[in-house]
């Protein structure tokens, strides 16, 4: 990829009426914080989105879980996952400054707890992965759990505590992107892009949008989550490979005459199934999630809301008691390897951040540094080259969309 063609301004100052330098298509959380790195970097950059902050925001828990997240085979993945976590303190705290919003970043840690023999012998096999992984987490006995969280279930056989994967608010993460990308000079439109613009040369030069009007860029990033492989023009063979997984989720409320009914994130896998429950300082409890390969649907099913209440309330029995104030799904982007397609493709002009699958909040930090990194020079950072886009061929056909275009398309 040949370099920037724009000379990068000074942060801070007001950007010319000019070509942007970097249009990011798709305004979720990673491509906010894209638009705000590549503004901090002197990029004049803008962003094309209907409803900024959307997507991911409105659905996802925000548990930032690289250790209890683990899995056989990703190691690779693992080693960016914890650049992300190390990153999240000062991440967050910068933004809390620049904006002066809280973004609910709690250290409260994460226990994942056994219910039986099958999912204590899991969680052995998943604690013997983290010691050879390097990462840190203590075996605990089903008392220990209890003594840490009294209103787990009686029958909780052991559990692995994981003081350092820590959780974040991603509603709040991503009005305070907004607010930080405004402050930077980013410039909104709030509209679809439809198609993407290829000049001579096979560059990529912008896009045109749901109402007819061509907007040029001198770099192109695709950020759409699940609808990114949508974008009418991108060339078959840079055509981002990712597919929607479908989550519900569910949020309950902790009265406020009570105590918190959880003091930290509790995760298990119940009868195979996984579910997670994070508290929230406002009382708020958010439960999930369903893992459904069913195209574009985003429909909240009975189904859905019972398998998770069932599986909470085995964990944690007193939760049925709590008001049930919201039922939410989205699609999370999943490519071939579930791991994010980053940085410069074969077309001159387009890069690509999309495919976070299940860690998209978790890897906000890492995703912007590593888009600007790419923006500015050209090529990734050593961190983040396992991860180029041109490990995939051309881009597998996805079903139709559905004929509403009201999709949440960001991980969950």
């Amino acid at each position: 990829m040949s370099s920037p063609p724009h000379t990068p301004r000074t942060p801070g100052t007001s950007p010319p009426s000019r070509t942007p330098d970097v249009l990011v298509v798709g305004g979720g959380i990673v491509g906010l914080v894209t638009a705000w790195r590549a503004a901090q970097r002197g990029l004049v950059t803008a962003v094309v989105d209907p409803g900024p902050g959307g997507g991911a925001a409105q659905v996802a828990a925000g548990m930032l879980a690289a250790v209890t997240e683990l899995h056989h085979g990703e190691q690779t993945l693992l080693a960016l996952n914890l650049a992300s976590a190390r990153r999240y303190p000062e991440f967050a705290a910068e933004l809390t400054e620049l904006t002066g919003q809280d973004l609910g970043y709690r250290s409260c840690g994460t226990l994942a707890v056994a219910l039986d023999a099958d999912d204590r012998a899991h969680l052995r096999e998943l604690h013997a992965l983290q010691q050879r992984s390097g990462l840190e987490s203590e075996w605990l006995s089903g008392r220990e759990c209890r003594r840490l969280e009294p209103m787990l279930a009686p029958g909780v056989r052991g559990g692995l505590r994981v003081d350092g994967d820590h959780q974040i608010d991603p509603r709040r993460l991503a009005r305070a992107l907004v607010a930080a990308c405004e402050r930077a000079g980013v410039v909104f439109h709030r509209v679809w892009a439809e198609r993407l613009t290829v000049g001579r040369g096979d560059r990529a030069t912008g896009v045109v949008t749901a109402d007819g009007t061509t907007l040029a860029a001198g770099q192109v990033v695709l950020a759409g989550g699940s609808l990114s492989g949508r974008l009418r023009g991108v060339p078959e063979a840079v055509l981002p490979p990712v597919r929607p997984v479908k989550g519900q989720v569910l949020r309950l409320t902790m009265p406020r005459t009570h105590g918190p009914l959880l003091n930290r994130t509790v995760r298990a896998v119940v009868r195979g199934s996984h579910v997670y429950l994070v508290p929230r300082e406002s009382g708020e409890l958010v439960v999930g999630a369903t893992s459904e390969e069913l195209g574009w649907d985003t429909t909240v099913t009975a189904g859905g809301v019972y398998e998770l209440l069932r599986d909470a309330h085995e964990l944690v029995p007193g939760i049925t008691e709590l008001p049930l104030t919201e039922t939410r799904a989205g699609l999370r982007p999943g490519s071939p390897d579930n791991a994010p397609l980053l940085g410069p493709t074969a077309l001159d002009g387009l890069l690509l951040a999309t495919g976070h699958y299940r860690n998209g909040v978790l890897l906000t930090p890492v995703t912007g540094d590593v888009m600007a990194h790419a923006l500015t020079t050209g090529e990734l950072p050593d961190e983040a080259r396992p991860f180029t886009p041109r490990r995939f061929g051309a881009g597998p056909a996805l079903p139709e969309l559905p004929a509403s275009s009201e999709l949440s398309e960001q991980p969950v």
